[in-house]
């Protein structure tokens, strides 16, 4: 990870049993998993394995556009990456190759996480709650994520998932899940400073947003205004005055970012193991097509936005050039080339697509340093105005968080809020999707406030809200594991 160690111990997934043999039952040569933890450094080093699975989560923001009305999949032709093709047009199955590696990456991430909690008590050292803290988040982290992707999964707090722990760990329910997540943020916000000394190291202001949005997830309004106006009165967070900077690589970790996944473009990867890059995988494949110009590097052109999304901003709105990259005006202006791929509709997501000047070792579309704004400041406001007002708590608050949002993307007041009551709840939802839009939240957005039905083209209602269990892991399990409905 950019600006945190990215060499760290590696630790054995299993611990196998010793065989019988005597000729065979010697030492290895690889440290015991059962050993470690025996300094700081040790928690440490495990700490950045937990961190580390961040960086998978490119293809949780990919797919949380290409499945929502914002973008379509893109690519080259119809049969490019079929998963991402089948997810947009909302005909996945529990056979789908993405859905799996969501799966398994976040799980990768809870296992490391565990891993560091089963042996949270063995050694003692200056700061450990502040490790423990940071591990806690990261935990809630993933797990919320396959909560939102899967619903009810399978949970373990504080020790690892084994080998053949599977067969005998059913799925629970999400509310348990919600519940230790909650208590997970909540120690790590009270564990944890506004500021740390390391740009991408969690801190307060993170666990208390991730916590406001959990909340909202579940329609706990009065809990997720509490906690997130707490965030705008006490946080060193404010919006950045100048939106179309915002994205760019020598502007990341500003004042806006409240919670930032870290790349690098040093250390390369391939496409045999892509949660391997520690690069954004993801600006790569959002990238133009054959392109030959300034600024830009070519790219694979997926989660190409739709006229749709494009009309949703407003006249004078500023963030649509900063957003929303128009491909035909540009080389009109510039003389770039490109070539067209797949569902073309002249359009790709400006704020993640590689610019020129990066390193980009190993397969350039595949380690490109550009961070991922996790949770920004602007969120932040639009979850407190979304619970204030949705929660009946005051709209006249809601309309000022949603309004200093507004003000910036303007230049001027003269676009203010002014509504209350449900028309204030529709313009908060407008602003969500036209700030955030390219960022991963639309889907879920949608989702959560059940709007998705009527707004993404094959959404089923009982069906869709959440995707299959991998049918693969559920054979892994012995079939025990009950597949999501309707799939």
């Amino acid at each position: 990870m950019k600006n945190l160690k990215i060499i760290y111990v590696f630790i054995a997934l299993f611990v196998m049993a010793s065989c019988s043999d005597d000729f065979v039952d010697i030492d290895s040569n690889n440290e015991n998993s059962e050993d470690f933890f025996n300094s700081e450094e040790d928690y440490q080093d495990a700490l950045i394995g937990a961190y580390d699975l961040l960086q998978a989560t490119y293809l949780n923001v990919l797919l949380g556009e290409i499945a929502s009305d914002n973008t379509l999949a893109g690519g080259e032709n119809a049969n490019d990456v079929p998963g991402f093709q089948q997810i947009d047009d909302m005909i996945h199955t529990p056979i789908n190759a993405q859905l799996r590696s969501i799966w398994q990456w976040m799980y990768a991430g809870v296992y490391r996480a565990n891993y560091i909690m089963e042996f949270q008590d063995k050694t003692d050292f200056p700061g450990k709650a502040g490790v423990l803290a940071q591990t806690r988040f990261l935990r809630a982290y993933y797990y919320f994520e396959l909560v939102k992707w899967f619903g009810d999964v399978p949970f373990a707090v504080d020790t690892r998932i084994q080998f053949g722990d599977q067969f005998s760990i059913p799925r629970t329910p999400k509310a348990e899940i919600y519940a230790q997540i909650e208590l997970d943020l909540i120690y790590a916000a009270d564990n944890l400073p506004y500021v740390q000394s390391q740009a991408g190291r969690i801190t307060k202001g993170a666990a208390q947003a991730l916590l406001g949005k959990v909340y909202l997830f579940q329609d706990k309004f009065a809990e997720a205004a509490a906690v997130l106006e707490d965030v705008i009165d006490n946080g060193p967070y404010d919006l950045i005055s100048d939106y179309s900077t915002m994205f760019e690589n020598d502007n990341e970790n500003n004042i806006e970012s409240v919670f930032e996944v870290q790349y690098t473009d040093l250390e390369g990867a391939g496409f045999g193991c892509l949660q391997c890059s520690e690069g954004n995988v993801a600006v790569g494949f959002n990238g133009i097509r054959g392109y030959n110009g300034p600024l830009f590097e070519s790219g694979f052109s997926f989660n190409v936005p739709t006229q749709e999304v494009v009309d949703e901003f407003e006249e004078g709105d500023m963030r649509l050039e900063t957003a929303i990259l128009d491909i035909d005006a540009w080389a009109a202006d510039t003389g770039a080339t490109y070539s067209t791929g797949y569902e073309h509709t002249g359009y790709y997501n400006r704020k993640y697509i590689s610019r020129q000047g990066d390193a980009n070792i190993g397969d350039a579309n595949l380690t490109n340093p550009n961070n991922y704004r996790a949770i920004r400041f602007a969120d932040v406001l639009l979850m407190a105005a979304e619970a204030l007002n949705r929660g009946g708590i005051s709209d006249d608050r809601a309309q000022m968080y949603l309004n200093r949002v507004r003000e910036r993307a303007f230049g001027n007041a003269d676009n203010n809020v002014s509504a209350t009551g449900s028309a204030l709840t529709e313009a908060i939802y407008h602003e969500r999707r036209v700030e955030l839009v390219g960022e991963g939240h639309r889907f879920f957005d949608l989702v959560r406030t059940g709007r998705a039905a009527s707004e993404i083209d094959g959404f089923q209602t009982g069906k869709n809200e959440v995707f299959p269990i991998p049918l693969i892991e559920i054979q892994l399990a012995g079939n025990q594991w009950e597949q999501n409905p309707n799939y």
